[in-house]
């Protein structure tokens, strides 16, 4: 054996050694990958909801596609590297083999002697030129097997995901302008004609972008395979062209390593399997998602009946924001109930944030610019409130149910649905004329509810024994919801030479009767929510009763809209008068008050039962008779009630000078010898009456 020859075979030799202790690896590679988890997927159901969770995850898939695109041109440029160092040493094998073909033509000047060389150069160049056919081969399979599947994903596959998010992002902004277009839809002076354009145009959008969705939320789940596939095949097509090229001198070897090759290759047949399953799924599911009817897309068009009793809910609304002074801007974002919060999540966000505390809050239904099914929902204070404008006349009543639900803290129950459905059944009854009520098992009101507040006074003692509902007002009592002036009336307080109330106190001609109430003047804003006969006028049971039938037959009819008036709280009447005109509304006699009381649970809402005369019965007397009537405050109830109580002990004090000579010692005064109250009604209520601002005079 001649040099040359060992060397070749001992290169031989360590090839194999490397094979052969390449091999164990290789199987337990092919165990692990045979075993690679599932894929994660977007859901084609949730495409034409567009939620910002669906948006969140579609972010996730979005962000992984990104990143497969750079590593995929990050991989592919070190694949042309490899195919061109491979291309280069086929190139070289071939010239080194000229080359030493062309040693035997060189005209040495001292060449003779060389024919051993020349011949040893020539089985050289035979050898070499052997070499560069498997070089060449090896190239050759390299640029087929590696290079081009790798171009082939990354022009195909990746491309499309690009085109497709730019057709998604193009029918999104078109659905968005869609909708804005539907949301500026006059409530007045509607046209039919330009309603159904703008319906027709909304569903075409709303169509045109669950098609684009659903195309790219499969474009993406089949990204996950076919990565998977393009990682594997090229990488696989190297490992069988080195194994090729290194087959004539390694039998052996090559024979152990077809056990990973055909694991390889049964591994890459079962993800195709696979995708074409699951791309066989996708395409039935997005043939039954889009068999529906057109009026899934429409919106106000639900067919679903109104759910009262929800405790939770989500969806998109529209938000009135201020742009500037006079300038107000409409957007529309995904809002849902996290608890008692408010929660509002924009799109592409990861999490929504709280917008407003629901606890104890109030929801209206309001007019807003025109625009069909806006409510406003204020914060127990008064100091923070927004508008929102819902989607359809469901989706609007549903929110004020479920916004009212849980304000009521129905949440914190232990079984919170079926605490709103019995409040709604409950509700329904109290509106609901019936010859007679069935008993309810707690006994009605609830007692803790029925303990007196710290400011509210009454000369007639509490019950001993809590009454039942109708032993407090009838069954099937009729509710007033507004007290409206009759126009005679009206005409006669605003005739020349008549005189209106002024919530300063302050009168066109000075009488006796404005002297008897010079004491105590005090102006309240509220809110007239309802009033109802009731049967008994002497316990506080009677308010809280005719507070929860006239709220719960307001939620009932969806009658949210109030009107605010100034009630007047003096030494001898109560007054409730209009803002606007100064027109006194109704008036009382503060003696003929027998009962008043503020909610101990919601402070805003107060009420007071007046006495009065029924003469049907043709009676010489007649007989007596009991009126509740509830307010909502701007602020705490308790302070009207004793505002009244302090009126009413001045009257009685009236009748003895010793003793409203010592009430007025009492109670601190101001400059013009009035009652000073220590947490009087802010100026806003009263348009800033009187020089100080714990003072409200009228």
């Amino acid at each position: 054996m001649t040099g040359l020859e060992a060397g070749l075979f001992g290169d031989r030799s360590r090839t194999a050694l490397w094979v052969t202790e390449s091999t164990s690896s290789v199987i337990q590679a092919a165990s692990l990958v045979s075993k690679m988890p599932a894929v994660h997927k977007l859901l084609l159901e949730e495409a034409l909801q567009d939620s910002p969770q669906t948006r969140s995850l579609l972010s996730v898939f979005e962000e992984d596609a990104g990143t497969l695109t750079d590593y995929t041109n990050q991989l592919l440029q070190s694949m042309q590297r490899v195919f061109g160092a491979q291309n280069e040493m086929a190139l070289a094998t071939e010239q080194l083999s000229k080359q030493l073909l062309e040693y035997e033509k060189q005209n040495f000047a001292l060449g003779r002697g060389d024919e051993e060389v020349i011949s040893t150069l020539q089985h050289f160049a035979r050898t070499v030129e052997e070499l560069n056919a498997l070089h060449t081969d090896l190239a050759s399979q390299i640029a087929n097997r590696m290079v081009f599947p790798v171009v082939q994903f990354r022009e195909k596959d990746l491309t499309e995901i690009s085109t497709l998010k730019e057709i998604f992002g193009i029918a999104t902004d078109e659905h968005e302008a869609a909708m804005v277009k539907y949301s500026r839809l006059p409530k007045k002076r509607e046209n039919e004609k330009l309603k159904a354009e703008v319906v027709r145009e909304v569903a075409f959008c709303r169509r045109k972008q669950h098609q684009a969705s659903m195309q790219y939320y499969c474009a993406l789940n089949a990204l996950q395979y076919r990565k998977r596939v393009a990682m594997l095949e090229p990488l696989l097509g190297y490992t069988q062209a080195q194994i090729n090229f290194f087959k004539k001198g390694m039998e052996l070897v090559s024979k152990k390593m077809d056990s990973f090759l055909a694991s390889v290759s049964s591994m890459t047949q079962s993800i195709q399997a696979q995708l074409d399953a699951e791309a066989e799924s996708m395409r039935l599911s997005q043939r039954e998602l889009l068999s529906v009817e057109d009026t899934v897309y429409m919106p106000d068009h639900d067919l679903v009946p109104i759910n009262r009793t929800l405790i939770q809910k989500a969806g998109y609304l529209n938000i009135r924001n201020k742009t500037g002074l006079v300038t107000t801007a409409w957007d529309r974002l995904y809002f849902f109930t996290q608890g008692g919060n408010l929660m509002c999540q924009p799109r592409g966000a990861v999490a929504g944030g709280m917008v407003l505390d629901l606890d104890n809050s109030s929801v209206m239904a309001v007019e807003c610019e025109d625009r069909r099914y806006c409510f406003q929902i204020t914060s127990p204070t008064g100091k923070t409130s927004m508008i929102l404008q819902a989607e359809s006349k469901r989706e609007y009543e549903e929110w004020i149910c479920t916004i009212n639900n849980i304000s009521r803290q129905i949440y914190l129950t232990d079984n919170p649905e079926a605490v709103a459905i019995r409040l709604n059944q409950t509700a329904i009854q109290a509106v609901t004329p019936i010859t007679s009520f069935e008993k309810r098992a707690e006994g009605s009101p609830n007692p803790d509810r029925a303990k007196p507040g710290g400011v509210v006074h009454s000369s007639v003692k509490k019950a001993t024994t809590v009454p039942e509902p109708e032993d407090l007002i009838a069954p099937g009592t009729p509710i007033q919801f507004d007290i409206v002036l009759p126009a005679s009336e009206f005409q006669d307080q605003n005739r020349a030479g008549g005189r209106r109330t002024n919530p300063f106190g302050e009168t066109e001609e000075e009488s006796s009767s404005g002297a008897d109430d010079s004491l105590l003047q005090q102006v309240f804003a509220v809110r007239f929510l309802g009033s109802m006969a009731v049967r008994s006028g002497h316990t506080q049971e009677v308010i809280y009763e005719a507070m929860r039938q006239v709220l719960a037959a307001r939620a009932i009819h969806n009658i949210f809209k109030t009107s605010e008036s100034h009630l007047m709280v003096t030494s001898s009447c109560l007054r409730l008068i209009d803002p606007q005109t100064q027109v006194t509304k109704i008036s009382f006699q503060l003696k003929d008050v027998t009962q008043f009381a503020a909610h101990q649970e919601n402070s805003r809402l107060m009420g007071f039962v007046v006495e009065g005369r029924d003469w049907s019965e043709g009676a010489e007397e007649g007989q007596p008779s009991f009126s509740a009537y509830i307010f909502e405050s701007n602020t705490e109830g308790e302070k009207i009630c004793y505002t009244i109580n302090l009126g009413k002990e001045i009257t009685e004090a009236k009748k003895d000078p010793e003793a409203l000579a010592q009430l007025m010692k009492s109670m601190p005064l101001t400059n013009d010898g009035k009652f000073l109250l220590l947490e009087s009604e802010t100026g806003e209520a009263a348009n800033g009456g009187g020089q100080e601002d714990l003072e409200s005079e009228a």
